[in-house]
């Protein structure tokens, strides 16, 4: 059943910033932050850390920020997933979710193809079927979420061949359809811009400005010719220029400055959130949207489900929508009605549930090609830039890296300056299938016992080193199961034996 809470009024966030564990301590210091954004996996609702509960006693806002549950996929959010993320949003008291339009994971029963994880965000299509699917999505994820849903566009290295929407116009259709909030990146706007030589004003003329819920601005670099959205730079005044045409148009609710590694001192920090303020003071709206207290257009309310309290006041996009009649209704309700509005499938153009599988199936096949050349070595398909291919896959593979130093810090410890190159020969051959953890487990067990040939991980070649081969032994065996192997004589004395077949 559709979730029906709605808010009387626009959550108003103000100025914030993105709560890491490195800058916890900085953060509960810095005048002026009104709240925080929280990556949603890294958090334990049964265990908040104490900095996150410290800034909500003193009326810190925190709202958590998925990125693991793949909207843009072709398969239902899962439900684990989405369970997940309406605890944390109850845990830590927020007033709404975000997460990204974009696909993490491919194969499976869609394809009959092996799953796939890709360890980042990937862009989606920009078409007909992968609307359709997109929206069928965010309605099953505002029925799961107790809170309202927001969604980001997020920065790609490369562009979808025959793609039939602008960016503006996708976001557009997917907030008429499903009334979803929406998260704009202007610093991925910057990206995007540079990667696929999209015009950010003509974005910001195109999408609903109203139905912004906040705004993300990062740091990035630009290296041959490709922009790449690290989030671990200073504020480029580029992506503060796309900011102040955005709050030009519209006030937004709130600006959240992301910062992920690399982190600098809290003055220069700081002095980044001071720049943001100053962008937006020196902005002001010239739309005739509503007016709040101080003057400024508001954002429609926010809601769980259906369409926005007040509708997009902007033009709609013309699309090639427009020539074949509304979209076929997503799944999400009972064969035969519309899942957006609930009236009959004829009301809405097409097929309920057939019309969505059919697309949910095209959309598989295509993202499982296009993964299986990103991770598993396969070939290009047709129509994509092969270069630029090249490039995110060798962003990929370092962002597992980097992920895996992280969740398993003990790995780059042990291996020092062998644990990078080691790990990237190994994700050549390796496609990450089950996440970071199973994955950081699956590189040590390859580095210490090969694979099937006898080779070490990925051509690395098995460690040789007897002290660091015990050390990386003892810590796959404390790891690699439900009850430690130490306390295992039957895996134990197998580990042992394979060990002894292997080094002969």
């Amino acid at each position: 059943m559709r979730n029906t809470h709605t808010s009387d009024r626009s959550v108003r966030l103000g100025t914030g910033i993105g709560w890491r564990p490195e800058i916890a301590e900085a953060v509960e210091r810095m005048p002026g932050v009104d709240w925080v954004e929280a990556v949603a996996e890294n958090v334990c609702p049964g265990h908040l850390p104490e900095s996150l509960l410290r800034l909500r006693e003193r009326g810190v806002t925190v709202v958590p920020h998925g990125v693991s549950l793949g909207l843009g996929g072709a398969d239902r959010p899962d439900a684990g997933r989405l369970a997940a993320l309406a605890e944390r949003a109850e845990a830590l008291g927020s007033p709404l979710v975000t997460e990204h339009i974009a696909f993490v994971r491919a194969g499976g029963p869609l394809t009959a193809s092996g799953p796939l994880e890709a360890g980042h965000l990937l862009p989606v299509p920009r078409t007909r079927d992968a609307l359709d699917v997109l929206c069928a999505n965010v309605r099953v994820a505002q029925d799961a979420l107790p809170v309202p849903l927001a969604v980001e566009n997020i920065a790609a290295l490369f562009s979808w061949p025959d793609e039939e929407m602008t960016e503006g116009q996708f976001l557009y259709d997917l907030v008429d359809r499903t009334g979803v909030r929406l998260l704009i990146d202007v610093a991925n706007l910057h990206t995007n811009h540079v990667n696929r030589g999209e015009d950010p004003a003509k974005a910001l003329d195109e999408l609903p400005v109203e139905a912004i819920a906040y705004v993300h601005v990062a740091g990035g670099f630009e290296r041959d010719g490709v922009w790449h959205d690290s989030h671990a730079h200073p504020v480029p005044p580029q992506v503060l220029g796309i900011l102040a045409d955005l709050a030009s148009r519209a006030t937004p609710p709130g600006v959240l400055l992301e910062r992920d590694e690399n982190f600098p001192s809290p003055r220069e920090l700081e002095g980044e959130l001071n720049a943001i303020r100053e962008t937006l003071a020196g902005a002001r709206p010239e739309g005739t949207g509503r007016a709040d207290a101080t003057g400024s257009a508001a954002p429609a309310p926010l809601r769980a489900g259906g369409p926005p309290a007040t509708a997009p006041t902007a033009p709609r996009p013309v699309t090639g929508d427009d020539q074949a009649g509304p979209s076929p209704a997503a799944d999400g309700g009972p064969a035969g009605t519309s899942a957006a509005d609930g009236g009959p499938a004829g009301a809405s153009g097409a097929g309920g549930d057939a019309g969505t599988a059919a697309a949910r199936q095209r959309l598989g096949l295509a993202q499982a090609a296009l993964l299986s050349a990103l991770v598993a070595g396969a070939p290009a398909p047709e129509g994509f830039d092969r270069a630029r291919l090249r490039v995110q896959a060798r962003a990929l593979a370092g962002k597992r890296a980097d992920v895996v130093a992280k969740v398993a810090p003990e790995l780059p410890e042990i291996l020092a300056d062998a644990y990078r190159p080691a790990f990237l020969a190994y994700a050549q051959s390796h496609p990450m299938t089950g996440g970071y953890r199973r994955d950081a487990l699956t590189f040590a067990e390859r580095l210490l016992f090969g694979d099937e040939e006898g080779n070490g991980a990925g051509g690395a070649g098995r460690i040789e080193d007897a002290r660091v081969r015990r050390r990386l032994d003892a810590w796959w065996r404390e790891r690699s199961g439900p009850a430690p192997l130490s306390r295992r004589p039957a895996a134990r004395f197998a580990r042992a034996a394979r060990r002894t077949l292997l080094r002969r």
